[in-house]
């Protein structure tokens, strides 16, 4: 598939875990415990659980919630906030056991699994129902032609670059090319300390390293780890990124943990000032900025093989939104999600949360209030969407399969084609 069918097949899907569980359930109940009637009977409470809440602060998605309530007399809003890990686990946990709240924030790599067990609603019925008019709508996430999840906002990955780490190293600009990262990697783990040219999670417990920044090398010079929707991991578009990243773990400039370290771990490193460059989303802007004030940081797109000169695809994440198929409310929690796909409502809380918005009429006021969402948004526009996991079967299972083999060819144990030739066929047993 050439480029540009590849960008129209990614901009149409726009794609892009239980002690823990126990406290987090506890706290939420379930769907039966939501109370009233959906026929006048009282007020109807339903309960969305989501990580989004935490992630902005200042009370601002609750005012949302506010909003809602006001516009919709009857319906009550309880909002089962939890980091994305935690969130993760409590819906897998209600999936489980059949208690999951009626609205859920959903991540697209869940989506297949979720469909198929049966525990998250028919949006396409649910709109139907409703008379909802879907072609505002920036995309929806897909199970054999039924719409389980809608993105609500959108958080592209480009890369971050520490400015005072590359200057100190005598890079004038971050690099664009696979060539000058490298280089510009070893010119910052040349600083000595604990500083390192770049920082790599593969944690098998919360595997979206593999995702976010393993295979984001791969759509960023427009290749593609399937073929006809089927695996093709021994390509080489996919040889030839992995082959580049583990010379970059050979030539030691990658920041040390990699194979226990997470997501978070990954931002605390760049926000400490311990790594000069990072995959990274747009939604941990505010986050660096309000941890360490004094740290100044670019954000540009992620560096191309030598010479191409296509479009790049930019890896991202959306907060979905479902309705769980044990909801006693649906009609109530699809209105929840009609208002939160309102243009206005969308522009709103896309600004909020520093993400492209989900409603092709909204706009978020950031993209002309701040320089580097502004660069962000151009990198977004010159670019296509591409996240090749969102939608399939276990993705998560696939990102810790391909995980571990990775994570053995890096620690010298066996070649990365033999890796990628295992993973493929454990990915073909999958689909």
């Amino acid at each position: 598939m050439d480029n540009s069918g590849r960008r129209r097949r990614n901009a149409i899907k726009l794609v892009g875990v239980a002690a823990a569980a126990t406290t987090l359930l506890a706290m939420a109940g379930c769907s039966s415990n939501s109370t009233g009637t959906a026929d006048g009977g009282g007020d109807v409470t339903i309960e969305f659980a989501q990580w989004w809440e935490p992630e902005l602060g200042d009370g601002e998605f609750r005012g949302l919630m506010d909003q809602f309530e006001q516009e919709n007399p009857g319906i009550k809003v309880d909002l089962v906030s939890g980091p994305y890990a935690s969130t993760k686990e409590q819906l897998f946990a209600g999936a489980a056991s059949g208690t999951m709240p009626d609205v859920v924030g959903l991540d697209g790599a869940w989506v297949s699994d979720f469909a198929k067990q049966g525990v998250i609603a028919d949006l396409t019925q649910l709109m139907s129902e409703a008379g909802y008019d879907d072609s505002q709508l920036a995309s929806q996430i897909k199970v054999d032609d039924s719409t389980y999840m809608i993105p609500v906002v959108n958080f592209v990955y480009p890369m971050f670059t520490n400015d005072g780490l590359l200057a100190q190293a005598g890079v004038t600009a971050p690099p664009s090319t696979r060539s000058e990262f490298a280089d510009a990697a070893k010119k910052i783990t040349a600083l000595g300390g604990d500083v390192s040219g770049w920082v790599l999670p593969l944690s098998l417990e919360a595997p979206n390293g593999v995702q976010n920044d393993v295979m984001s090398w791969v759509w960023a010079s427009g290749g593609s780890m399937l073929k006809d929707g089927q695996p093709d991991l021994t390509n080489s578009d996919v040889s030839d990124a992995t082959d580049y990243i583990q010379q970059l773990w050979a030539d030691g400039v990658i920041a040390p943990g990699s194979f226990t370290m997470k997501e978070q771990d990954k931002v605390e490193e760049f926000t400490n000032g311990r790594v000069g460059m990072m995959i990274d989303s747009l939604a941990h802007i505010n986050l660096i900025r309000e941890s360490n004030p004094d740290l100044t940081f670019s954000i540009s797109a992620i560096p191309a093989e030598d010479g191409f000169s296509g479009e790049r695809g930019i890896p991202y994440a959306s907060w979905g939104i479902g309705v769980a198929e044990n909801s006693e409310h649906k009609d109530a929690a699809f209105k929840l999600v009609q208002f939160l796909m309102g243009t206005d409502v969308n522009s709103e809380l896309s600004t909020m949360a520093k993400a492209f918005p989900g409603n092709t009429e909204s706009v978020p006021t950031f993209v002309e209030d701040d320089e580097l969402f502004k660069t962000a948004f151009e990198i977004y526009k010159d670019g296509y969407p591409a996240n090749e996991f969102t939608g399939l079967p276990v993705a998560e299972e696939l990102m810790r399969q391909f995980g571990t083999q990775f994570q053995s060819a890096l620690d010298g144990q066996q070649s990365m084609s033999d890796a990628l030739t295992k993973t493929q066929d454990e990915w073909t047993s999958e689909f």
